[in-house]
């Protein structure tokens, strides 16, 4: 894609994700072809954000890393995309339902760095020292597409892949805390359970996804730094929200956190 193609590209999905409306490519102009493609318009898109009621990116959340939900997406790599200050919220939040196009929920384990990862080699082992805080965490995701399974896989990496913001719950010592593979945590909609997983099931270990993400900012040249906030992938399947529902978020040493969607 050349520069306007991208500039173009980052303006229309932009302009659909502020105003509320269902994306429908193809794009006018050029669309991403390729995950390549598709992240160079990821980081216009988010350029373009900071300049919005978004405000400035403070983090990533990481998708697909989990096999559940690279079964329900049909993708079977991980994918990165922004989070923003804006719309990460610390503590339990009230928010509209009516904010979103299709509002839904993940269960997550998100860090706080402290350190910056400006170089490899990047393992589990040699990025947790990075980490300064763990927290249990809601991701909010949003449905904005017309049709998102006919949407392609390049598309949604652009449109920073369904995410729609954060939930942090409290923070906990790293060097304090079990394996975080060990870790158990579940979703509560309206005080049932809708869905349970294990922290072993984000690509073998938590900190394998943080290592992948790594990897990935430094390739585009943009390392990742201390203060960041990053959701290492969901440990249950993507819930969908009705209005007025209530989310409880619940990890095993890391506690609940919650959110309720008026």
């Amino acid at each position: 894609m050349s520069e306007t193609a991208i500039a173009d590209a980052a303006e229309q999905i932009c302009a659909a994700r502020l105003s509320l409306t269902p994306l429908a490519p193809p794009l006018a102009g050029a669309a991403p072809c390729d995950l390549a493609e598709a992240y160079a318009v990821r980081d216009a898109v988010h350029a373009r954000l900071a300049e919005s009621r978004f405000g400035a990116r403070v983090g990533w959340k990481i998708g697909c890393t989990t096999p559940v939900m690279q079964a329900y997406l049909g993708i079977a790599h991980p994918c990165a995309a922004g989070l923003f200050a804006g719309t990460t919220h610390r503590g339990d939040a009230t928010l509209r339902h009516g904010d979103f196009i299709r509002v839904g929920v993940e269960c997550e384990i998100a860090v706080r760095l402290t350190s910056d990862l400006p170089e490899g080699p990047f393992t589990p082992e040699t990025v947790k020292g990075a980490v300064g805080a763990v927290m249990a965490a809601i991701e909010i995701v949003d449905d904005r597409y017309v049709d998102w399974q006919s949407t392609g896989t390049p598309m949604l990496v652009a449109d920073d892949f369904f995410a729609a913001g954060a939930v942090l719950g409290g923070e906990h010592d790293p060097t304090a805390l079990p394996d975080l593979a060990t870790l158990h945590g579940r979703v509560l909609i309206d005080g049932a359970e809708a869905g349970a997983g294990i922290g072993a099931d984000v690509l073998g270990h938590p900190y394998a996804a943080l290592a992948w993400l790594a990897e990935h900012t430094c390739a585009r040249g943009m390392p990742l730094r201390a203060g960041e906030i990053v959701l290492l992938g969901s440990l249950v399947r993507t819930r969908w929200l009705s209005a007025g529902a209530n989310v409880r978020i619940e990890i095993d040493a890391l506690g609940a956190v919650e959110a309720s969607f008026a």
